[in-house]
Protein backbone atom coordinates (compact mmCIF):
# COMPACT_ATOMS: atom_id res chain seq x y z
CA UNK A 1 0.00 0.00 0.00
CA UNK A 2 1.34 3.56 -0.89
CA UNK A 3 -0.47 7.09 0.59
CA UNK A 4 0.07 9.87 -1.83
CA UNK A 5 -0.08 13.56 -0.70
CA UNK A 6 0.32 16.38 -3.52
CA UNK A 7 0.35 20.24 -2.43
CA UNK A 8 1.72 23.01 -4.45
CA UNK A 9 -1.39 24.05 -6.44
CA UNK A 10 -3.09 27.65 -6.76
CA UNK A 11 -3.95 30.15 -9.16
CA UNK A 12 -0.90 31.83 -11.16
CA UNK A 13 -1.10 34.00 -14.18
CA UNK A 14 -0.02 32.62 -17.72
CA UNK A 15 3.63 32.55 -18.48
CA UNK A 16 4.14 32.02 -14.86
CA UNK A 17 5.50 28.75 -12.71
CA UNK A 18 4.24 26.21 -9.47
CA UNK A 19 6.11 23.41 -8.88
CA UNK A 20 3.91 20.38 -7.25
CA UNK A 21 5.01 18.03 -4.36
CA UNK A 22 3.55 14.38 -3.68
CA UNK A 23 4.76 13.23 -0.51
CA UNK A 24 4.64 9.30 -0.27
CA UNK A 25 4.10 7.03 2.87
CA UNK A 26 3.96 3.41 2.57
CA UNK A 27 5.86 0.30 0.53
CA UNK A 28 9.16 1.46 -0.07
CA UNK A 29 9.07 4.33 -2.25
CA UNK A 30 12.28 3.43 -4.83
CA UNK A 31 10.55 0.21 -5.46
CA UNK A 32 7.93 2.29 -7.82
CA UNK A 33 7.47 4.15 -10.62
CA UNK A 34 5.92 7.39 -9.74
CA UNK A 35 3.52 9.69 -12.26
CA UNK A 36 1.46 12.76 -12.73
CA UNK A 37 -1.93 13.11 -14.22
CA UNK A 38 -4.39 15.68 -14.95
CA UNK A 39 -8.22 16.39 -15.61
CA UNK A 40 -9.53 19.85 -16.41
CA UNK A 41 -13.37 20.22 -15.96
CA UNK A 42 -15.51 18.62 -18.19
CA UNK A 43 -12.59 15.78 -19.27
CA UNK A 44 -11.28 12.66 -19.21
CA UNK A 45 -7.94 12.40 -17.28
CA UNK A 46 -4.22 12.39 -18.70
CA UNK A 47 -1.22 11.96 -18.56
CA UNK A 48 1.67 14.56 -18.11
CA UNK A 49 4.39 12.81 -16.76
CA UNK A 50 6.27 9.74 -15.19
CA UNK A 51 9.65 8.64 -13.54
CA UNK A 52 11.09 5.53 -13.33
CA UNK A 53 11.95 3.97 -10.00
CA UNK A 54 15.49 4.68 -11.08
CA UNK A 55 15.04 8.49 -11.78
CA UNK A 56 17.22 7.24 -14.83
CA UNK A 57 14.10 7.68 -17.43
CA UNK A 58 11.39 10.26 -17.82
CA UNK A 59 8.32 10.77 -20.23
CA UNK A 60 6.04 13.56 -20.94
CA UNK A 61 3.13 14.72 -22.80
CA UNK A 62 3.40 16.08 -25.50
CA UNK A 63 1.87 19.28 -24.63
CA UNK A 64 4.07 20.07 -21.76
CA UNK A 65 7.52 18.97 -23.02
CA UNK A 66 10.18 21.22 -22.31
CA UNK A 67 7.50 23.60 -20.10
CA UNK A 68 7.37 20.63 -17.10
CA UNK A 69 9.66 18.78 -15.68
CA UNK A 70 9.28 15.76 -13.31
CA UNK A 71 11.64 14.61 -10.83
CA UNK A 72 11.97 12.92 -7.84
CA UNK A 73 13.57 12.69 -4.14
CA UNK A 74 13.96 8.72 -3.08
CA UNK A 75 15.73 9.05 0.47
CA UNK A 76 12.53 12.11 1.16
CA UNK A 77 10.28 9.32 -0.69
CA UNK A 78 9.09 12.91 -2.16
CA UNK A 79 8.41 13.89 -6.36
CA UNK A 80 8.02 16.74 -8.08
CA UNK A 81 6.88 18.60 -11.13
CA UNK A 82 7.98 21.93 -12.07
CA UNK A 83 5.66 23.69 -14.35
CA UNK A 84 6.93 26.62 -16.23
CA UNK A 85 5.42 28.59 -18.99
CA UNK A 86 1.85 27.70 -17.70
CA UNK A 87 -1.08 27.96 -20.35
CA UNK A 88 -4.78 28.43 -19.47
CA UNK A 89 -5.08 25.04 -21.19
CA UNK A 90 -2.64 23.72 -18.27
CA UNK A 91 -5.81 24.12 -15.76
CA UNK A 92 -6.89 21.14 -13.94
CA UNK A 93 -6.84 18.98 -10.70
CA UNK A 94 -3.63 17.32 -10.62
CA UNK A 95 -2.82 14.15 -9.24
CA UNK A 96 -0.07 11.99 -8.09
CA UNK A 97 0.11 8.17 -9.01
CA UNK A 98 2.17 5.08 -8.27
CA UNK A 99 2.93 2.01 -9.59
CA UNK A 100 4.70 -0.43 -11.62
CA UNK A 101 5.60 -1.16 -15.57
CA UNK A 102 2.76 1.57 -16.62
CA UNK A 103 -0.15 0.50 -14.22
CA UNK A 104 -0.73 2.93 -11.53
CA UNK A 105 -2.50 1.13 -8.66
CA UNK A 106 -2.10 3.92 -6.10
CA UNK A 107 -3.37 7.67 -6.51
CA UNK A 108 -3.39 10.71 -4.19
CA UNK A 109 -6.68 12.98 -4.01
CA UNK A 110 -5.18 15.79 -6.03
CA UNK A 111 -4.30 19.78 -6.12
CA UNK A 112 -6.15 22.33 -8.03
CA UNK A 113 -4.01 24.04 -10.70
CA UNK A 114 -5.62 27.16 -11.89
CA UNK A 115 -4.00 29.30 -14.97
CA UNK A 116 -5.69 32.44 -16.02
CA UNK A 117 -5.04 34.88 -19.09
Amino acid sequence: QVRLVESGGGLVQAGGSLRLSCAASGRTFNSVDMGWFRQAPGKEREFVAAIRRSSSSTTYADSVKGRFTISRDNAQNMVYLQMNSLKPEDTGLYYCAAGLTGTYLYWGQGTQVTVSS
